[in-house]
């Protein structure tokens, strides 16, 4: 069993007024089961974390870095010029006593959030807008970021972790810098129980399964499956079958398609 490095988190306790309820569903929506392999878990509390700009124009000094049950990547406390305190995603390399700045245009710093059309092509950025003013929805899980490629008009190039290249307006904010915990991908979770203190239950192979509860059910001993192609439980195909929507409207924002392993 393998963990992270949690020596860069402050020993303080998350501030009270930024925690919310979060009521543990199981997977279940009406009392039916609509995402399998989930329930049970530690108690958590949600950390109402900023992805937009609620401080606009503001800098602040970093407080904490504290850890966030509810997602991989770290999570900053920032003290505001105003008073406020508000929690962000924490970059690689932010540590308490620094400052951060929420403006049209910043100085090109860990953390700073400014409009993309204002950095430099070869930028690191995390949090990124797909649609101004909504907040960032890209590039935010534990060691992730997206390069800043080119600008074109009113687009900017983004070269997304993935490895595809996109098209993003360029009025969207972004912050500058690689999110944290960049080693959670090589974590080994090590045993069972890891897996149901995090709220994730058993999965079962469908070939283990009743002729009624599964496609490939039925049959003594060790059976192939019994359909010609890889299926799930409600019938849909797998194994390599394109999801993505031929004529799907984004499509023509995407400059280059990810990279295939």
């Amino acid at each position: 069993m393998e963990v992270a490095d949690f020596s860069v988190l402050s020993k303080t306790a998350p501030l009270k007024s930024l925690l919310k309820v979060k009521v543990g569903r199981g997977g279940r929506g009406h009392g039916r089961i609509s995402t399998r392999h989930q329930g049970g878990g530690v108690k958590q509390r949600y950390r109402a974390v900023d992805f937009g700009e609620k401080n606009f124009g503001q800098s602040g000094v970093v407080e904490a870095i504290e850890y966030d049950p509810n997602r991989t990547a770290f999570i900053a406390r920032i003290q505001w010029q105003q008073g406020d305190r508000s929690y962000v995603l924490a970059p690689q390399g932010l540590t308490v006593g620094l400052r951060v700045k929420i403006a049209e245009s910043a100085q090109l710093e860990l953390g700073n959030r400014m409009r993309l059309k204002h950095m430099p092509a070869g930028t690191l950025v995390h949090n990124v807008e797909l649609v101004p003013g909504r907040g960032g929805v890209l590039a935010r899980s534990a060691g992730n970021y997206a390069e800043v490629m080119a600008h074109e008009g009113k687009y900017t190039n983004l070269k997304m972790p993935s490895g595809e290249v996109r098209k993003v307006l360029s009025e969207g904010f972004a912050s500058v810098g690689q999110l944290s915990r960049a080693e959670h991908s090589l974590v080994s979770i090590g045993k069972a129980g890891r897996m149901r203190w995090m709220g994730i239950r058993p999965t079962v192979r469908g070939s283990a399964m009743n002729p009624r509860d599964h496609p490939y059910g039925a049959g003594e001993g060790r059976q192939p499956r019994g359909t010609r192609k890889p299926k799930t439980k409600w019938g849909k195909v797998t194994g390599g079958r394109k999801t993505r929507r031929k004529k799907k409207w984004s499509n023509q924002f995407i400059l280059q398609r990810r990279t295939k392993k």
